[in-house]
């Protein structure tokens, strides 16, 4: 056995592809005393049986060029190591089977070429022509990337060990790490075993690359590292003489995928309904090893498989495979450093694409470990959108048997989850669901997002077009623009800041001035060193040391790490009171006439101005009344301790009878807040957009004195901006928008939509989008340009405002 050393730099656990991948990456930028401990030998986990496909195309732009890096690495490696890699570009195909994946397929064509992507749509003809033994009497279409491949997956991570040691990397086989040892909320180093030998190693930074069994040894540690096993099948045909090289193809329509591989075909599956494996824990012993046959779970698969391809019929079976690979409750994958403990990074939970992943994460966690945050945004992947209850066995047990189908499912929009449903809940749960509430899933908060009428089954039926739900949400808009609805947005993440340094503590996070009057409600940004956007919230001051910060559900573990992890020695303590109170937002025109009938207090512009907060009684009880508003009209948004919320929801929805009251859900929310051009985290804003650029500087305020991120806004706005966000309606009324549809500025493609919904008072589908601009380019010189956007291969026209196409001066809510 090498000799394990007794300090070192980082330590990286488990020596797959994944951390074979950070190695190198870390090596790469010139780290020294890299160890990687592997308990058994290189890739025996999960890394040596996966299928090895590599598609550039993920759903969004960074994680594509994240699987475009890993492409590009992969195609050098040989010739940097000396170790071939198996890599070729034989280019994939997917196929349709039915209109709707149609549509699918063609808007991620659509996407492919707005991130520089060689594709090309197909005819079934044209798919025959590229792929002679397919069935194609059904085929609707197809779309072909040609750069896409495949490779040899334990060849790829011994390739990435081997470039790792060539930079002086130690890689160490045989080796268990039993411990991370902490002290005071950081890493300090590991405790090892082998054989009867056992160590410590001093080091500052673990990475967790313990794929499957990654998860239990988080825990060791109160690390949070939701993922679980499922077994994955596929099987090897005997060899087919004759048969010439192939791309790789995917039918996702009968769950399957086809590869050729040295003269066989290799047919793999992600059936609706998974097989989770390893519920008491992963065994000890596991290494290279395979889960017994199930042949009648692969069958129906099978049957469709022969049908699709007769060719397959005519061979015999040369391996029946099944081996487990780790899935998550989200079908994303984990980067990054632990909330709860610095120095404790994670890389695991690849879903069953974690070598077309592994070189492009190992690549961005170097990078983020290297300077101390990540190169671009990676909140999709990003360790802290975990929950703590996620951990939760029964959870994952039963959400994995779901995600591993996902995977070819259609991917319609606002699909929900169906399983491990229901755990967290607002107080007015129970009323909204008696009252046709339909709900859906944020961060494992239950949320109504639409409500069914009288006699309609309230449940989604999904498709690219207009859904069951398209009427509702236009009725539920239209009420909060015309007259008064309520929404439930419990979900909000609640922190409380507090103590006699909490101003200067927020003075020194937040861009905007908090430094205001006790009841004064201020939007804000808290911003990185680039100026990028970390969080965006609302801070409420209760008291002269008391601060109220209500940022999205999604991300309130990254909020409270953020904040956390720039506390000093400030006199402040933060607290996550999220379930502490439900929030009941009251919105439209005649919020104010509804209030008046619940609550005694004078809720006028003069006593109650907008962003402004103070208690009022509310029916028998008592509420904070925030004068905010996400939906761009006249409302308060009411936080009711949740022990009143039923109560008060009661007294509100008895006295809306009088008023017209319509429940509404986040659906409308949405498609209101889009038509006003508000912005939504983690869609068009991000920890990469700068504040300036995002068009929200008017919540910036650089006199206030020392903040995070003021530099790059002072230059930004001497340099002048590089791109501008706008705001776009399609000119024909009939098309959707979700996100992701590439912007054509006078016929060429310069970006994509961030975000998209149905504008009802506007008549039209509405997305935000940033448009690069040139140097001096003024906003008028942009907004001269004719607009289009792709839709599914499909160019229309579109209208285009800097500033908001509703009530661009704000005048209704301040009403």
């Amino acid at each position: 056995m090498t000799e394990v050393p007794s300090k070192a730099r980082v330590v990286i656990i488990g020596g797959g592809i994944s951390g074979c991948s950070v190695a190198y990456h870390l090596a790469k930028l010139g780290w020294t005393d890299i160890v990687l401990l592997e308990r058994k030998q290189l890739t025996s986990g999960t890394t040596w049986h996966a299928a090895g496909l590599v598609g550039q195309l993920r759903a969004s732009q960074n994680m594509t060029r994240l699987a475009k890096y890993s492409t590009d690495l992969y195609g050098k490696l040989e010739e940097e190591t000396g170790l071939a890699t198996g890599f070729r570009q034989c280019g994939s195909i997917t196929v349709a089977l039915t209109e709707e994946r149609r549509e699918e397929i063609f808007r991620q064509a659509a996407l492919a070429r707005a991130f520089g992507i060689d594709v090309n749509e197909m005819s079934p003809a044209e798919v025959l022509e590229r792929f002679p033994h397919l069935e194609i009497s059904d085929v609707v279409a197809g779309v072909h990337l040609p750069n896409d491949g495949q490779a040899d997956p334990g060849n790829i991570a011994l390739a990435l060990a081997k470039g790792a040691r060539m930079l002086g990397a130690k890689i160490i086989e045989n080796v268990k790490v039993s411990k991370v040892v902490t002290k005071d909320g950081r890493v300090t180093g590991v405790e090892w075993e082998a054989g009867d030998d056992t160590g410590q190693i001093a080091t500052e930074n673990v990475v967790n690359c313990g794929g499957m069994w990654g998860r239990d040894f988080a825990a060791q540690n109160g690390v949070t590292l939701p993922l679980h096993a499922c077994e994955h099948f596929y099987i090897v045909t005997e060899n087919i003489p004759g048969l010439a090289q192939l791309p790789v193809l995917r039918v996702p329509d009968e769950c399957a995928y086809y590869k050729e591989d040295a003269g066989k075909l290799l047919l793999g599956a992600f059936e609706p309904k998974a097989k989770p494996w390893g519920m008491n824990g992963i065994p000890e012993d596991f290494c290279f090893d395979q889960l017994p046959e199930d042949f009648d779970h692969f069958e129906p698969i099978l049957e469709k498989a022969v049908s699709r391809m007769p060719l397959l019929g005519e061979v015999g079976i040369h391996t029946f495979f099944n081996g487990p690979e780790s899935f998550t409750p989200d079908d994303r994958y984990y980067l990054g450093e632990a909330p709860n403990i610095a120095g404790y990074w994670m890389a695991a939970g690849y879903n069953s694409i974690g070598i077309v992943s592994s070189g492009g994460a190992g690549m961005a966690l170097a990078q983020w470990m290297h300077d101390g945050e990540p190169p671009f945004d990676l909140w999709e992947v990003d360790i802290r959108r975990a929950q703590p209850f996620q951990m939760n066995r029964r959870y994952l047990k039963e959400r994995v048997s779901e995600t591993l189908g996902l995977l070819y499912a259609d991917h319609f929009p606002y699909r929900q989850m169906a399983t491990s449903r229901g755990i967290r809940r607002s107080p007015l749960h129970n009323h909204l669901k008696a009252r046709g509430a339909v709900f859906g899933e944020v961060a494992g908060w239950e949320r109504a997002n639409w409500f069914a009428n009288e006699g309609q089954t309230p449940e989604y039926e999904y498709s690219w077009k207009r859904q069951n739900w398209f009427d509702n949400q236009r009725a539920e808009h239209m009420a909060m623009r015309e007259g008064v609805g309520l929404l439930d947005m419990t979900s909000f993440g609640k922190i409380r800041v507090e103590g006699r340094d909490a101003l200067a503590f927020l003075q020194r996070l937040c861009a905007n001035d908090m430094d205001v009057a006790v009841g004064r409600i201020v939007y804000t940004q808290m911003l990185n060193g680039r100026g990028g956007i970390e969080c965006d919230l609302t801070v409420t001051r209760l008291s002269e040391t008391v601060f109220f910060l209500v940022v999205p559900g999604a991300t309130l573990q990254r909020d409270l790490v953020w904040l956390r992890r720039h506390l000093g020695d400030e006199w402040v303590t933060i607290t996550d009171v999220t379930a502490s109170e439900a929030v009941i937002p009251i919105m439209g025109p005649r919020a104010r006439d509804l209030l008046a009938r619940v609550s005694p207090n004078d809720l006028s512009n003069d006593a109650h101005p907008f962003g402004m907060a103070r208690e009022i009684e509310i029916g028998m009880g008592l509420a904070r009344a925030h004068r905010v508003t996400y939906v761009g009209e006249l409302g308060w948004e009411l936080y009711v301790s949740t022990d009143q919320a039923a109560h008060v929801f009661e007294a509100i929805a008895e006295a809306g009878a009088d008023v017209g009251l319509k429940l509404c859900g986040l659906h409308a929310m949405d498609s209101c807040r889009i038509e006003k051009g508000f912005r939504h985290f983690g869609h068009d804003i991000t920890d990469e957009d700068h504040v300036l650029e995002a068009g929200l500087g008017f919540a910036v305020k650089t006199d206030k004195g020392d903040f995070i991120g003021r530099d790059a806004v002072l230059s930004k706005r001497e340099a002048g901006l590089d791109r501008r966000m706008l705001q776009f309606k399609l000119t024909d009324p009939e098309p959707l928008l979700f996100h992701n549809e590439p912007i054509l500025r006078d016929g060429k493609i310069v970006s994509f939509l961030t975000s998209g919904n149905y504008g009802h008072a506007l008549g039209g589908a509405i997305g935000l989008g940033y448009v690069p601009c040139a140097p001096g380019e003024t906003g008028a010189d942009m907004l001269a340009s004719s607009y289009s956007i792709d839709v599914a291969g499909r160019t229309v026209a579109a209208e285009v405002s800097l500033a908001p196409m509703y009530d661009p001066k704000s005048t209704r809510v301040r009403a």
